[in-house]
């Protein structure tokens, strides 16, 4: 779900340091470094446990006698250091505890330290560098906007068409979906769409099409709203859920409206009588299937020949003006140009 529809569409995300293009941890900065430090705690606990127990083999060159106060003071010496010589264990019992169990505490809690500054300092600077660096190179990329059952289908749709998943980038809340979009290769923003910051992270001014997915009507119309206004080209193609809906968000700005609710009971119905035409109508919209529906700009020597003289496919639609001409009205007698043809493909498969 990307949208709570609570908020303005052009209001600024509330999220701490802002969105970034990356996966997301699964444990928060402070949870994270909790659990170092406990972990540090208890080996330090563990060593002055042992040099307690084994405080006859240690000699103290002050006075002779080891305290409770100077076993913590000779562990955290011995596990940061080498140790001063004030304290020295004498017994083989002490050297071995030494030996064999404060030596590797020393190394872990020395690499438990090593990798909170990598953590918490080094690894995220390079990751804002990494994302910097990743934004720079979106441009005609893809948006989606949702990563529930019709965005994911979206997103296999898309790399099934041959789409580079270096140019998808999907937005959505759950951070457990975004991990799922990460670990099928394509950019993830864990944050709400309806918000400005979380669309500019991805990089949505240079983006080729946006896909709006999310779970709710209100939420897709204020993601639409924001996305036509910071991406005034981009093709916009949004799901809806109620119908009477759909009028707004073509004023909104959506190019194109899908009702997967409408759609999948008209197929439903179809299908009961017309199996065959709902296979082929399915292989004209998935990838995989053995025709493809395509579109694109009439070509220069293709202009003033009927649509049905087609070379590249079997031409089916014009669009022109913005109004569609089918392949039996007496307009498609002649293309012309600036039309845009819709033509069925052999695929191959």
């Amino acid at each position: 779900m990307t949208g709570n529809g609570s908020g303005r569409a052009s209001r600024k995300g509330r999220h701490d340091g802002g969105p970034v293009l990356r996966l997301p941890p699964r444990l928060s900065v402070g949870a994270s470094l909790g659990l170092r430090v406990l972990l540090v705690l208890a080996l330090f606990g563990l060593a002055v446990a042992g040099h307690w127990f084994e405080r006859d083999g240690l000699k103290d060159n002050l006075d002779n006698h080891v305290s409770f106060l100077d076993v913590i003071y000779f562990t955290a010496v011995t596990v940061t250091t080498v140790g001063y010589g004030d304290i020295v264990p004498v017994s083989n019992a002490a050297r071995m505890f030494d030996t064999f169990v404060v030596t590797p505490i020393r190394l872990f809690v020395w690499l438990i330290f090593l990798g909170t500054a990598y953590s918490f300092f080094l690894q995220r600077g390079w990751d804002q560098v990494k994302t910097r660096m990743t934004q720079r190179t979106l441009n005609g990329h893809v948006v989606v906007c949702g990563y529930g059952t019709s965005g994911a289908a979206a997103v296999d749709e898309l790399k099934a068409q041959g789409v580079d998943c270096g140019a998808i980038v999907v937005i959505d809340r759950d951070p457990a979906r975004i991990e799922i979009a990460n670990a099928s290769g394509v950019f993830g923003i864990v944050g709400d769409a309806t918000h400005d910051d979380v669309l500019e992270t991805a990089c949505i001014g240079r983006a080729a099409r946006v896909i709006i997915a999310p779970s709710r009507d209100d939420a897709a119309a204020l993601i639409v709203l924001s996305a036509r206004r910071l991406s005034p080209s981009a093709r916009i193609s949004v799901g809806v859920r109620a119908e009477e809906n759909a009028d707004l968000l073509h004023q909104a700005g959506a190019d194109a409206i899908i009702n997967p609710v409408l759609l999948g009971g008209q197929l439903l119905a179809r299908a009961a009588t017309n199996g065959h035409a709902v296979d082929y109508i399915t292989d004209l919209a998935a990838a995989h299937g053995r025709v493809a529906l395509c579109e694109r700009a009439v070509l220069p020597h293709e202009v003033g020949q009927p649509l049905s003289a087609l070379k590249t496919g079997l031409g089916v639609r014009i669009i022109r003006a913005g109004q569609p001409i089918g392949w039996f009205e007496p307009a498609a007698a002649v293309l012309e140009a600036g039309d845009v043809v819709v033509e069925i493909l052999p695929t191959g498969a």
